[in-house]
């Protein structure tokens, strides 16, 4: 195998030849293929892409680079639920222990931060002690016992991801059509699921900002599934501002908590609802919509969620009193209060600017071994069409000095724009099905 002739191939928009793929994950993988030449060629396919025989091959070489998590002869329901990601996203926090409580098997494989996103597994490690590294063994037992695990990406699942993940959050090749969708459903496809519901985010603040590429990577991720055994549902939600207030890591385990409890902010709870009614649809835990979102959300008022979430923080080594303190979570050292400059009306609460900041706070990673400080980052209460006056309270830094709370000025003065007009858009615009594109499942309750 002649790398830089794969890396030229590519580059000039040609397929790459039949087994070319599998050989080169396999290498690449063994350590055979250094980095360098990886990320050469992974850029020509941000530029070139993927033919649908090139990409089936990809999935399904980074499935095989390692083994499966097998549930045979275990006869409860199992759905997943993946994210492409977006800036305040807690919802995994939620949705695993309310569709856990619900009767449906959850093992809830998630990532860490990748580009200006942040990363549900890092969220969970800002709980003291939190583990994500299961084994495949650990997860089975687990989901035995409590219908529900959260972990990270094992060793023995799709080795070869793992590597790539890594290595296109710092190298630019994350904003890619195939790389996304076969790093997504490599790891989904191995988890044994009879089910997997997409929040495929749109907007500014998305590695996809436009809703017609959103759309195609949805319809890819479904295709992917669907010739897999495994039936894919995709909702498209808004990433034009952060998700809830929370930005970083600690802060966001704190608004999800305050989910649990029945206090979250309405835009999150919506899309968690949303995506829990599908997953529950999907493995047929619920007659329709309306009676799964009464089944999710009496998750929540009997504290049915709360507790299986607190089973699993302790079941994975967690301090289970975050949920009744959130102050044992990670602390600032600074907070500071930032006020709007001027009358106006909100036009735009920009989510990237916000993650890139979140990332010059020290809550993000600009390189692989990078360590992130949980602590920082922003709540933003301010939403766009709210009518501010002068001086009004926006937002909250947290930063672990000084200089951190002036980058985080700076920044939220780029991302909080007052002008004259603003109003929200829709938080899901698409409902994304083997069957073609609707309207998303009416909100009932």
């Amino acid at each position: 195998m002649v790398i830089p002739s794969l890396i030229q191939h590519k580059r000039d928009g040609h397929a790459l030849p039949p087994g070319q793929w599998r050989e080169l994950i396999r290498e690449y993988t063994a350590g055979r293929v250094p980095d360098y030449q990886m990320s050469a060629l992974l850029m020509a396919v941000v530029w070139r892409g993927m033919e649908p025989e090139e990409l089936a091959e990809l999935t399904d070489a980074m499935i095989d680079s390692g083994d499966r998590l097998r549930f045979d002869g275990f006869a409860q329901s199992r759905v997943d639920k993946h994210s492409t990601g977006g800036v305040g996203d807690k919802v995994s926090l939620l949705l695993a222990p309310m569709v856990a409580s619900c009767g449906v098997a959850v093992p809830m494989m998630s990532g860490r931060g990748l580009g200006h996103t942040g990363g549900t597994l890092d969220k969970l490690e800002s709980i003291a002690g939190f583990r994500t590294a299961l084994s495949l063994d650990e997860t089975r037992g687990q989901i035995e016992r409590l219908g529900c695990a959260m972990l990270g990406q094992t060793p023995e699942i799709a080795p070869a991801d793992k590597r790539l993940y890594a290595l296109r959050d710092v190298t630019g090749t994350v904003e890619s059509i195939p790389l996304i969708a076969a790093s997504i459903m490599s790891k989904k496809l191995a988890e044994d699921l009879n089910g997997l519901v997409l929040d495929v985010k749109t907007g500014s603040g998305a590695f996809l900002p436009e809703s017609d590429r959103a759309l195609e990577l949805a319809q890819t991720m479904i295709g992917l599934g669907l010739v897999r055994g495994c039936p894919t549902v995709a909702l498209l939600t808004a990433m034009d501002r952060p998700l809830g207030r929370a930005c970083g890591n600690a802060l966001e385990v704190e608004e999800a908590i305050e989910g649990l409890r029945g206090e979250g902010p309405e835009d999150l709870m919506e899309v968690t609802y949303a995506l829990g009614v599908e997953m529950l649809l999907l493995v047929k835990a619920a007659r329709d919509a309306p009676d799964a979102r009464a089944r999710l959300q009496r998750s929540i008022s009997s504290g049915d969620a709360l507790q299986k979430f607190a089973a699993v923080i302790e079941a994975q080594g967690g301090n289970p009193a975050v949920l009744e303190d959130p102050s044992v979570l990670p602390q600032a050292a600074e907070v500071e209060v930032y006020r709007a400059p001027r009358d106006g009306v909100i036009v735009q609460v920009e989510p990237r600017r916000i993650g890139r900041a979140i990332i010059e706070l020290g809550g993000g990673r600009r390189t692989i071994e990078d360590e992130i400080d949980p602590s920082v980052g922003f709540v933003i209460p301010a939403q766009p069409g709210e009518t501010v006056r002068t001086g009004e309270p926006l937002a909250s830094i947290f930063a672990r000095d000084q200089t951190g709370i002036e980058a985080g000025i700076a920044a939220l003065r780029e991302a909080i724009v007052i002008g004259e007009e603003g109003r929200l858009t829709p938080l899901i615009t698409h409902r994304v099905t083997a069957d073609g594109v609707t309207a998303p499942n009416p909100r009932v309750g």
